[in-house]
């Protein structure tokens, strides 16, 4: 038995009605990442200097040595690069949430001052901004520890978001298990914001974006003049707002550093691209927190019954009788890997066709030998199964006339006779007309021909009854 933990799957194609306020097609959230300050740096007690995401070509981590071009940089993002964009967005009255490195808030009580009088969400970006990755569980928990008591010293309150950015993979699990955050945003997998089961804990996660980010200033493939940047943002907003008005809407996400988008020549685009969304109209400018309220109420989390979380004594309860009499097809899936894109009608039916197409000759020759006849003598006797009863009233099978019977016993005997199993038609597809049609049609088939085709019968019946389920 294995699980697999990651969601290769998500909303699937039954996506939720976002419900926008006022019936916006899209929600745009603009988040500023103040890292200057809590980035690696000697002085802050850490064993090299900082190389990620700045204008240095080539940046190394200097280890044991200050590297004063990179601290210099960073400096120009709190001292010039903030007060851009905070005259930017307050002109405009843009709703903004900041991821903030506690430390980097502490060393910026100006620019705290500044983002609370505007009424801007703080978020919390960890205690320091560094790789968490090689950190021991215990190691991390307490850094996310110290990152909170650390916030709400320096704000005054709490922190109720939570985005680390250079995470592990406990990070997600870690932050969720505080119970602290409203949100957390540790992902980039969706468009819309999602409900994720830690525990005993329902964890909303708002997916945060590394392509519609000024972070590809500092890459490569990146941006390389605030024109790219706009056409990007306008192309992803054309797009997403496109979904909306075709009854999908959506979420679009866009993140922003002080020392990157803050320099002239890259904010250009940024004040273009804000002047072309403000002006379609039907458009959400909101805060993460925001978008949480409103996802809790109008989609709050309800827990499920899911297929690879169950025992396998509830799996083969549940799917065992699928595909006739035959739960040793439901055992033998249980034991696949199994995960969250298994936990739909799809998944299910997968797993159970997977184990049915993979067994042996003789095992596939009883599944079809398990069937009944159509309209039989069992059918006759009401001895059929639940499902098989149903299915075959759906084709008015359990109302046929003298004569019909008649018909229907010699093709029964016919087909046994030359195939060795009984006539096997997914009836909830047919009327009793074209389930005549088929069995005269497939009685001239030779037997490997047909054999396939009454095991894509059985298929196909599995599917319905898992539909009904599911639904």
């Amino acid at each position: 038995m294995i699980r697999y933990p990651r969601d290769l799957r998500g909303y699937g194609q039954n996506k939720p009605d976002a419900a926008w306020p006022g019936g916006a097609k899209l929600a745009v959230s603009l988040v500023i990442n103040f890292e200057e300050g809590g980035e690696n740096c000697i002085l802050h007690g850490d064993a090299a200097s900082e190389a990620f995401l700045s204008d240095v070509n080539g940046a190394s981590m200097w280890p044991g040595q200050r590297h004063w071009n990179m601290e210099s940089i960073y400096e120009y993002g709190a001292r010039a690069g903030f007060w851009r964009l905070h005259r930017l967005f307050t002109d405009m009255a843009i709703p903004i949430t900041v991821y903030g490195v506690a430390t980097a808030l502490a060393r910026a009580p100006e620019q705290l001052a500044a983002m609370q009088a505007a009424g801007w969400e703080i978020a919390s970006h960890g205690y320091k901004w560094v790789e968490h990755k090689d950190m021991p569980e215990a190691e991390e928990r307490e850094m996310i520890r110290k990152a909170i008591a650390l916030h709400t010293e320096v704000v005054g309150e709490a922190p109720k978001g939570w985005y680390t950015g250079r995470c592990s993979a406990n990070t997600v699990r870690l932050t969720a298990e505080t119970g602290q955050f409203d949100w957390i945003a540790d992902t980039y997998d969706d468009d819309l914001p999602y409900w994720l089961e830690v525990g005993e804990r329902d964890q909303l996660v708002i997916p945060y974006t590394l392509e519609a980010n000024d972070m590809r200033f500092a890459t490569s493939p990146g941006y390389i003049e605030g024109e790219m940047f706009f056409q990007y943002l306008k192309d992803s907003f054309d797009t997403l707002y496109r979904e909306g008005v075709e009854g999908e809407a959506k979420m679009f996400t866009i993140g922003l550093h002080n020392r990157l988008i803050g320099r002239p020549g890259k904010v250009a685009g940024l004040r273009r691209f804000l002047d072309y969304a403000r002006a379609k109209g039907g458009v959400w400018f909101a805060t993460r927190g925001e978008i949480a309220a409103h996802w809790r109420t109008h989609h709050p989390h309800t827990r499920t019954e899911r297929p690879s979380q169950m025992s396998k004594e509830r799996f083969v309860e549940a799917y065992g009788a699928i595909y006739e009499h035959s739960p040793w097809i439901a055992e033998r899936a249980w034991e696949l890997e199994l995960g969250p894109a298994h936990d739909c009608l799809e998944g299910v039916a997968s797993v159970l066709a997977r184990m049915f197409r993979s067994a042996s000759a003789d095992e596939r020759l009883a599944v079809l030998k398990a069937h009944p006849d159509l309209a039989g003598k069992i059918a006759q006797a009401r001895l059929l199964s639940a499902d098989s009863s149903a299915e075959q009233a759906s084709a008015g099978l359990d109302a046929l006339t003298a004569e019909e019977r008649a018909t229907f016993e010699a093709l029964n005997a016919d087909y046994t006779r030359k195939f060795g199993f009984p006539f096997i038609i997914a009836v909830r597809d047919h009327a009793k007309g074209s389930i005549l049609e088929a069995f005269y049609r497939r009685l001239a088939n030779d037997p490997d021909t047909e054999r396939a085709e009454a095991a894509r019968q059985v298929e196909r019946i599995a599917y319905l009854r898992l539909k009904d389920l599911f639904a």
